[in-house]
């Protein structure tokens, strides 16, 4: 396992060179002008010689490769430039940002699995059945349904209607205080919806996968030797089914990426996915390499836990080959 993480480590610096350049390159190719978006309607009676010492002040002067390179060099000593829109330096944004991002993300993805994996066994004991078609009806509509329509609706319902749970935000109105009840409160919402997104998948996944698995000669060789149902089921089946899903953990960080981008801009929550999208509508450029430096990362990491786990799970598995 340490072999596979170096190598990954390793592989992991083109992968990042290439991301980078192509931010830099689309960039460039863009027809938005950062420093032009920078000064905004000032920029209509400034001279020429004003936006050229701007440019080079903003580091946007030369070709984009020069901007590429001057940037990389910088970012390796930790300094990733300043954001125009947030009026910060880039690794601050990140760093007031991130956290909640991560609490989001990890409680979200948390409860997605272990739902997902209860509803997927219920699912599978019985193919067909009531529960079954429940269960699997839905799954296709959560896969179906946008996140931000259901945390429109889940807003209009819990808080709205109900009036049980905070629309949106980290504390209540005209208070600054964090304190852990109305963190929960106030997490609550946007957690269960970006569960939600997700929950599909794991479902699907783990009916499928204990279906198989009650089929096969093992399984049906402890039920034959009088074994529980219940120690059939978690014991076996279940331990054999879970194997597709580990690798499905991986693949599901972009979608969990992209699901919190949502999310967040929904219920005003102050991560690095509502960062993302002023950055992405005010052409920050400093910013958006930064976030998705952070985004190429999380989904390496994602990869890697993934190949991680099958191998802790099936101890067949060959790391070198990895």
């Amino acid at each position: 396992m340490a072999r596979l993480t170096g190598r990954r480590l390793l592989a992991a610096v083109p992968v990042l060179l290439t991301v980078t350049f192509g931010v830099f390159a689309v960039a460039a190719a863009s027809p938005f002008d950062p420093v032009r978006q920078y000064v905004g309607g000032d920029a209509v009676g400034a001279s020429q010689e004003t936006l050229d010492q701007l440019r080079a002040n903003l580091a946007q002067a030369g070709s984009f490769v020069d901007q590429w390179w001057l940037w990389l060099g910088s970012a390796v000593t930790g300094e990733l430039g300043h954001s125009q829109t947030m009026r910060q330096p880039v690794a601050q944004v990140i760093t007031e940002r991130l956290g909640w991002s991560v609490l989001l993300c990890a409680v979200a993805f948390a409860v997605a699995v272990v739902l997902g994996t209860t509803l997927g066994v219920a699912a599978a004991r019985r193919p067909g059945g009531l529960v079954d078609r429940c269960v699997t009806s839905l799954a296709y509509v959560l896969e179906a349904a946008p996140p931000f329509w259901v945390g429109l609706l889940a807003i209009w319902l819990f808080a709205l209607q109900l009036g049980v749970l905070p629309a949106g935000g980290l504390t209540g109105t005209g208070d600054d205080t964090v304190t852990a009840g109305s963190l929960l409160r106030h997490l609550a919402l946007p957690a269960a919806v970006l569960a939600a997104s997700q929950l599909p998948w794991f479902v699907l996944y783990v009916r499928q996968g204990v279906g198989d698995a009650l089929r096969e000669d093992p399984v049906r060789g402890a039920r034959a030797r009088g074994l529980r149902e219940r120690t059939v089921l978690l014991g076996h089946a279940l331990r054999s089914g879970l194997l597709p899903v580990l690798t499905l953990i991986g693949t599901r960080v972009p979608e969990l990426i992209t699901g919190a981008l949502l999310v967040e801009t929904v219920f005003s929550w102050p991560g690095i996915a509502s960062a993302t999208v002023r950055a992405a509508t005010a052409s920050d450029f400093p910013l958006l390499a930064a976030l998705t430096v952070l985004s190429a990362l999380a989904v390496l990491a994602g990869n890697l836990l993934a190949d991680l786990l099958y191998g802790l799970a099936d101890p067949r598995v060959d790391h070198d080959g990895m």
